[in-house]
């Protein structure tokens, strides 16, 4: 796992920051570490079975699972890793027997698709006595791409591309791309049918909902034709014809639990969370001093308003005289108003945040993606503290004005407080952390 650094920084006004800041660092570190393939992969794998085990890992954390499951399974494996670009594991020589591939993200691309074309053959070849070991993890929505008959990727393309800056949700996005696909949704599970189906999986999906991360590819859904047209009249997105021919086609409905491909199916099994590292963080903060509090694991809506909310709780719990941090998950949304901004959902929380709490003493805050990319930057997330105002100002920009021009990046890089650790190779989406430390605070 790549480690955490801060952008250069620019002079601060209170050398008083430091430890804070040094603080956060650690949890994030805290977090992401144990939510890690290495920590929470070995003792979920299965044992082999007496025919063929194809591993698939697909998904940002797609590579380190893979190298997790080649040196734990025991018997002969062979198997894909699909990932984004720059998230292989450095160093590891991929084993023989398997087919190592980096394709586009958050947008797919024609290599995505040829690789979920080979994908889809190799599964459809196993029998009965075989196995698919399934490792998935968040962004193999937009890698693993095979578009529903009558679609061209680029119709996938085009429509994807207005959910991500609509403030659509996860859920909706991912409701949308099963319908769209001939590979989400279940419909790699039916392909492997007869043969033994395994899912792991890491989410990234607030609640938890393992049906949703990745799009599902081995899950039955639960999702309808009907729903995935509302997500789009909802956001009033403009799709192309053949988008909308493919939403009114029964035959694209997903197949559900009924499915023979789902009957006496292995449980499929979440083996890393988002809980996991905010309470890996919280018992470090603890151990330093701060006590935790949890805001919840599933936090979604948009990054402003819920910034708003944490502001005003921040300043309730500052109240108490106490030092504590305020932690959260989940997935908070962006809606873009201007296409040529730059930024991500934790650093536009983050500029809210610190306008809403306008410099007060007591706060410091961090926001990251724990896969360590945050929109399309090459940032995790950022980190704020009492001057964060000042000094923005003292450079002649306008926090404010930069917030509604989705220009957070560019404040942050500006202060030197952007978080850049590469990409971690797991993903649990958003850690937000909040330190309360009132003047004169007791431990």
């Amino acid at each position: 796992m790549a480690s955490l650094s801060l952008s250069t920084p620019q002079p601060r006004s209170s050398e008083h920051m430091q430890p804070q800041v040094a603080l956060l660092q650690s949890m994030f570190d805290r977090g992401v570490a144990a939510v890690s393939p290495t920590v929470a992969l070995p003792s979920r794998l299965p044992p082999p079975v007496e025919g063929r085990t194809y591993v698939l890992a697909l998904g940002k954390a797609a590579a380190s699972m893979a190298k997790v499951a080649t040196e734990h399974m025991s018997g002969v494996i062979e198997g894909t890793i699909l990932t984004r670009y720059e998230h292989g594991v450095p160093g590891w020589i991929v084993p023989s027997g398997f087919e190592h591939i980096e394709a586009g993200h958050p947008l797919p691309d024609a290599v995505g698709e040829d690789a979920a074309h080979r994908i889809l053959a190799e599964v459809s070849a196993l029998g009965p006595d075989d196995q698919l070991v399934m490792l998935i993890s968040g962004g193999g929505s937009a890698l693993l791409a095979l578009p529903a008959d009558g679609l061209t990727l680029a119709d996938k393309i085009a429509v994807t591309r207005a959910l991500l800056i609509s403030g659509a949700t996860i859920a909706e996005i991912n409701c949308v791309r099963k319908h769209l696909s001939s590979i989400k949704g279940g419909r790699l599970a039916v392909a492997a049918h007869p043969a033994r189906v395994v899912t792991i999986a890491i989410s990234d999906i607030p609640g938890d909902d393992i049906r949703l991360i990745a799009s599902g590819p081995t899950l039955a859904d639960g999702t309808t034709l009907e729903q995935a047209r509302h997500v789009l009249e909802k956001y009033a997105i403009t799709a192309p014809d053949a988008v909308w021919a493919a939403l009114s086609n029964d035959a694209n409905e997903t197949p559900d639990s009924r499915h023979p491909a789902f009957v006496q199916t292995i449980p499929p099994v979440i083996c890393a969370r988002a809980s996991m590292a905010l309470e890996a963080a919280g018992q470090f903060a603890n151990a330093s001093g701060y006590a935790p509090r949890y805001l919840g694991d599933a936090v979604e809506g948009n990054a402003i308003d819920v910034a708003t909310i944490h502001a005003a709780l921040a300043l309730h719990y500052s109240g108490a005289g106490q030092r504590l941090v305020l932690l959260s998950g989940g997935e908070t949304t962006v809606v873009v108003r201007n296409p040529d901004g730059r930024g991500g959902r934790n650093t536009e929380y983050l500029l809210a945040l610190a306008l809403a709490l306008d410099g007060h003493p007591a706060f410091w805050a961090m926001a990251c993606d724990t896969d360590g990319i945050d929109g399309t930057e090459d940032h995790a997330g950022a980190i704020i503290g009492p001057d964060t105002l000042i000094r923005a100002k003292a450079l002649g920009l306008d926090p404010a004005a930069m917030l509604r021009e989705n220009r957070s990046y560019d404040l942050f890089a500006a202060l030197g407080d952007l978080i850049v650790t590469g990409p971690t190779r797991t993903n649990v989406n958003d850690f937000r952390a909040i330190l309360v430390d009132p003047p004169g605070s007791r431990v």
